[in-house]
């Protein structure tokens, strides 16, 4: 399994460089970088189309290469978690709480100085609203 898993994320590192030269060498609508290797020397190679067609295919082949290396990828680190059983956290000791006389409480409650406290509510009147004077 370690030696596929291997294999596919060679496959996946040389398509993506590949993606990249693909799209590098492409003409622009200037021809930018397509000019700067001679791909305009390169067109009777290709064909009356030229190399347009040519490199935007090859790009969609690399680009499915890939999308399916990363799936795969994808895939296999999923089986191998639940095979495996677990993550990182799973291999983590839970501490035991301590209760009764030696216990240190872990969050103690914060008194409020008396100086701060907010003054005491006004007592609310039972009287209806339609009965207060106008």
């Amino acid at each position: 399994m370690n030696m596929m898993f291997n294999l596919v994320v060679v496959v996946q590192v040389i398509s993506a460089l590949s993606i990249i030269a693909l799209v590098l060498l492409q003409h622009g609508k200037g021809a930018d970088m397509g000019a700067a290797f001679g791909s305009g020397a390169s067109g009777s190679l290709f064909g009356a189309t030229g190399s347009s067609n040519f490199m935007s295919k090859s790009t969609g082949v690399a680009a499915a290469i890939f999308f399916g290396a990363t799936l795969a990828l994808s895939l296999m680190a999923n089986q191998r978690a639940t095979t495996v059983g677990g993550g990182v956290m799973d291999k983590v000791v839970k501490p035991v709480p301590v209760t009764g006389a030696g216990a240190i409480p872990t969050a103690v409650p914060a008194a409020a100085p008396a100086a701060s406290a907010p003054a005491a509510a006004a007592p609310v009147a039972s009287t209806p609203a339609g009965a207060i004077p106008k």
